[in-house]
């Protein structure tokens, strides 16, 4: 079954489109906040697609990253009794009690390491908020953070992605399927493990 091929090109001709960058601008504002889809899946076709491009991408990405990270911020200021059951029900329990612990231990300083975490950042952004965090050192942790690893995304694709791109494609099939399988092996040992 050829799933992951169309799916690729598919992925590589919206990187192409003219309004990307505004399409990107919005997955990242929104990613910060509320959705769940992270930006990166995005910009790396976006940056392999446009190489000249990459810095100017990745500059997007972080801004509006952080843009949505101050919504996050003012949910999580504003209305986090109501929004914690609606993260506990989404299955981000665990992950929202350690974003708070986080803080409780290293306070600024963690909204710079979230940039590169596997924990969701809307859960950083909400949890900042909610525990009435600074906003400008909040801010500025997020531009840091989120942008070191935005523009690392964007230059290691535009570097490799033009080189690696036709080597790639042929094998699209098989390294969607063994991505796959990873991830269900992965979720069945966290399951037994947990």
């Amino acid at each position: 079954m050829r799933l992951f091929g169309p799916l690729y090109d598919r992925v590589m001709g919206w990187s192409r489109h003219r309004h990307a960058p505004r399409y990107l601008a919005a997955l990242s504002f929104a990613e910060s906040s509320f959705f769940p889809v992270p930006p990166d899946v995005m910009l790396a076709p976006m940056a392999a697609a446009r190489p000249h491009q990459g810095l100017y991408l990745a500059f997007i990405t972080t801004l509006f990253s952080v843009l949505g990270g101050v919504l996050g911020y003012m949910l999580g200021y504003l209305a986090f009794g109501m929004l914690e059951p609606v993260i506990v029900n989404a299955g981000y329990g665990e992950e929202l009690s350690l974003a708070q612990e986080w803080f409780t231990v290293w306070g600024v300083w963690v909204v710079l390491v979230a940039g590169f975490s596997p924990i969701p950042y809307k859960l950083f952004t909400i949890t900042a908020g909610a525990l009435s965090m600074a906003l400008l050192p909040f801010i500025i942790a997020s531009f840091l953070g989120r942008g070191a690893r935005f523009f690392a995304v964007a230059l290691l694709i535009s570097w490799l992605g033009p080189r690696v791109e036709p080597k790639l494609r042929p094998y699209i099939e098989w390294l969607g399927w063994l991505t796959v399988v990873c991830l269900l092996l992965a979720v069945a040992l966290y399951q037994w493990l947990g």
